[in-house]
């Protein structure tokens, strides 16, 4: 099954789900797997289709996958989906407290962890419809629909090309944070297994928590 089919039980005449939109940011494109808009807020959802334990936290910057024995790391989807939120609330000039993440795994995968309330392997459209304070007017939603999709990049393989550079180039970067755009510092690690070590570290800390191995001392 999959992942947009989650959305099946809510109410269409409420919530209106916008799929793989790309979106054009201070530095690069976001690609963000679905956008939710109602009058309850805007959810922004990314979407991973994982087999296996899964091992997380919020703050960690990556998270641990173990299948068949084997162990690998993804990004922390939580500091993923912070820029997509970023994006979104710049995009439509909201404020971000009527952006809610979401992030949503699917397949055979089992959490290992406690995981904070907003990463879910099921219950996605419950948790959504959980928020019941109503934060726009149906005519504001209408407008909020209109703008993201006026704004989103065509879904084509040129744009699918432009973001794959745009994330190479993000992720090369030593002055510019790929999450949230703000500036690299060189920082200094002051306790644990890495004191003493050189890293690159968001000037935005502790809201984002991007760091990045300083050459010299990977």
């Amino acid at each position: 099954m999959g992942a947009v089919a989650h959305w099946a039980s809510l109410d269409k005449a409420i919530y209106t789900p916008l799929n793989n939109l790309t979106l054009q940011t201070r530095n690069g494109t976001t690609q963000i797997d679905h956008v939710i808009l109602s009058r309850f807020g805007v959810f922004v959802v990314e979407a991973k289709n994982i087999e296996g334990w899964i091992f997380g936290d919020a703050k960690s910057p990556q998270w641990s996958v173990v299948r068949f024995g084997h162990r690998y790391r993804i990004q922390n989807p939580l500091h993923q989906n912070y820029r997509h939120v970023r994006a979104v609330v710049e995009h439509l000039s909201i404020d971000q407290s009527k952006v809610h993440s979401l992030v949503m795994f699917w397949g055979d995968c089992e959490f290992k962890t406690l995981m904070p309330p907003n990463v879910l392997r099921g219950g996605y459209s419950a948790y959504i419809k959980s928020f019941t304070q109503a934060v726009f007017t149906e005519r504001e939603v209408a407008g909020l629909i209109e703008a993201l999709m006026s704004r989103a990049l065509p879904k084509s393989w040129s744009t699918r090309r432009e973001h794959l550079a745009s994330l190479k180039d993000r992720h090369a970067s030593t002055t510019t944070c790929p999450k949230c755009g703000g500036n690299l510092l060189l920082r200094t690690a002051k306790a644990g297994v890495n004191a003493g070590r050189r890293f690159y570290g968001c000037s935005g800390y502790p809201k984002c928590r991007y760091t990045k191995p300083y050459a010299s001392d990977a």
